[in-house]
């Protein structure tokens, strides 16, 4: 059991209370992206450098989580394979994403993006604030306390 993280477009406080959780609990968190990123020096926690390109970090993270994990990611297309894989995906505003929700969730997503092709003008989600950091750290430390470490 591990933690993954898409993290090209991790907020930093969210990478923050990760590398606070994987710490304290001992669990293994690796960050995948396109960019080189900073980790505290354990061995608990690594990043994983993928060529840019589309889905790069996506495709890394399927080939590589197992049934089980939990993967950090905003993208409800990868949330999805990864709770068909049997893993849990968790969003950076706290959202867990499992079998439960997630065909619901992928429904909104695709046709908000047909809204947006076809011109019509939906805002985004609005930055993390505090609210969010605290319900992400919430669901977070629920998923944990649930892991046999």
């Amino acid at each position: 059991m591990q933690i993954w993280a898409d993290a090209d477009a991790l907020p930093g406080a969210i990478r923050d209370i990760l590398f606070r959780a994987a710490q304290r609990v001992g669990v293994k968190l690796t960050l995948v992206a396109s960019k080189s990123l900073r980790t505290p020096d354990t061995n608990l926690i690594h990043s994983l450098w993928v060529p840019v390109g589309e889905d790069a970090a996506d495709h890394k993270i399927m080939e590589l989580m197992q049934a089980g994990d939990l993967v950090i990611t905003a993208d409800i297309p990868l949330a999805a394979k990864v709770v068909d894989k049997g893993g849990l995906a968790l969003d950076p505003r706290g959202e867990l994403y499992s079998r439960d929700n997630i065909g619901e969730r992928l429904a909104t997503r695709n046709l908000l993006d047909e809204l947006r092709s076809g011109g019509q003008r939906i805002g985004g989600p609005a930055p993390i604030d505090s609210r969010a950091r605290q319900t992400f750290a919430n669901q977070l430390d629920r998923w944990l306390a649930q892991q046999e470490l």
